[in-house]
């Protein structure tokens, strides 16, 4: 079963001290670069039917990183975003296909000021494992068949990625402590 190429056969761990790297698109002839200029968070696997996928692959990897550490340095003439009405614009490489970022540009957004991130497109080694998969049901709309969701879940457990069919608990929360700040409830209420 290819859940994503990057995790297979087991994620690599993240290095203490690591600072970002670069990223390059598909491309054989003049590919896409952006360099992260930090450590991400929330790494995962994504089911979604938005996020880039590796060909053959029935997951995405992505990460978030601040905003300002995303910087695209070579062949910004070949990005496009993929759809505009999206809450996370990616921008995707109009030569290979691949989304070398995403950018939500809705400052009420809970995930305003955070970039998504496609780590598996960097020779870098070091960037944070994968903690969890997001997303899951959505594979069906994908085309998987809905009696093999146990075993997929099963295999992501075996890789160590708790499936969730939303985002992981703490993404969650902090989506609903967003909420609960812009409509003056967060701390109204007793402990």
């Amino acid at each position: 079963m290819n859940i994503h190429p990057a995790v297979n056969d087991g994620a690599r761990t993240g290095r203490p001290g690591f600072s970002g790297g670069m990223l390059a698109c598909r491309c054989k002839d003049h590919p896409v670069r952006v360099r992260i200029g930090a450590q991400v968070a929330h790494n995962h696997v994504c089911g979604c039917t938005r996020c880039w996928k590796p060909e053959g692959a029935i997951f995405s990897q992505i990460a978030v990183v601040g905003r300002d550490a995303v910087e695209v340095v070579e062949n910004a003439d070949k990005l496009d975003i993929v759809n505009s009405d999206a809450p996370i614009r990616r921008h995707a490489c109009t030569g290979c296909g691949v989304h070398m970022y995403g950018r939500i540009e809705n400052t009420d957004h809970p995930f305003y000021g955070l970039d998504f991130v496609h780590t598996e497109l960097s020779e870098e080694d070091g960037w944070s494992a994968p903690e969890f998969a997001a997303f899951v049901s959505s594979i069906i709309e994908s085309g998987v068949d809905p009696q093999r969701m146990g075993d997929v879940r099963a295999r992501l457990r075996e890789l160590g990625l708790e499936p969730y069919d939303m985002l992981s608990p703490p993404l969650m929360d902090a989506i609903a402590a967003h909420a609960a700040r812009k409509s003056g409830k967060l701390g109204t209420l007793p402990v």
